[in-house]
């Protein structure tokens, strides 16, 4: 509670240097309005925005971020277990990240029309990318010393895999998903842009097209609320499946102390 302490104090001085300069200096509500008009605006729509908007877009990014793992971890694996293939695609697999994923959008509305299918994939291709990474590296940074103590017990490939390089990998992958988690949300905003009949991203787009922008900026609140409680719905599980790690923390703080 006390690391957090500085965080709000910061977000409430800006809010309330953003009130007072909405108010002073008379800034039109179409171009910048006060946070007290958000607030009204977030009141006013709470039902619509969660009962209709936030369900559509929560759907995508859930079942999005959950098909990209799956990809991410089965692509990381096979590319980890055949270098050939780790050479032949690795370097497109980075290069296609140079790709803003906005621009996929209307390629992928050509494809596959204005459904739900064409906002999963965009979902999936932004959080594959941190999560296949994620798991090569986790999986490349298994201890040699182990590996070879059960090569020399007669131990298959499959189970040095099991064994030794998946436990390794974890804490990698959950890095990887951390990060992945935050573009979730973001990534099925950017694919509702281009149409869809329910969600976040048609709610600002409207909101936009009509100069509501203490609704649109109502939109990025919970946008913006929902990457955050992904992002700590991730670290929570990593708690939960990686105890020792706060073990390990704990102690390297401890040494780092005495010394």
């Amino acid at each position: 509670m006390r690391q957090a302490a500085p965080v709000w104090v910061v977000v409430v001085a800006l809010l309330l240097i953003w009130e007072s300069a909405t108010r002073f200096l008379e800034i039109p509500r179409y171009l910048l309005p006060a946070p007290s008009a958000v607030a009204r605006a977030l009141v006013d729509s709470l039902d619509v925005l969660i009962r209709v908007h936030s369900r559509v877009t929560l759907l995508e990014a859930g079942v999005g971020l959950v098909t990209a793992v799956a990809l991410g971890i089965a692509v990381g694996s096979l590319l980890h277990l055949v270098p050939l293939l780790r050479r032949a695609f690795y370097p497109l697999i980075i290069i296609s990240q140079t790709i803003p994923s906005i621009v996929l959008v209307p390629l992928l509305v050509i494809w596959f029309g204005y459904g739900m299918l064409p906002k999963l994939l965009i979902v999936v291709i932004a959080c594959f990318f941190p999560i296949a990474v994620a798991v090569v590296d986790g999986l490349g940074s298994a201890d040699a010393a182990r590996l070879k103590l059960l090569r020399s017990m007669g131990a298959s490939p499959w189970q040095e895999f099991i064994l030794v390089k998946l436990p390794t990998a974890l804490p990698s992958l959950f890095t990887g998903l951390r990060v992945a988690a935050t573009y979730a949300v973001m990534a099925a905003v950017i694919g509702e842009w281009m149409g869809a009949d329910a969600g976040l991203g048609m709610y600002i787009v409207r909101s936009a097209h009509s100069f509501r922008t203490e609704q649109v900026f109502a939109g990025i609140v919970l946008i913006s609320l929902y990457s955050v409680l992904l992002f700590k719905i991730v670290d929570w599980a990593r708690h939960v499946i990686l105890p020792w790690e706060r073990y390990v923390t704990e102690q390297q703080a401890t040494r780092e102390q005495k010394t």
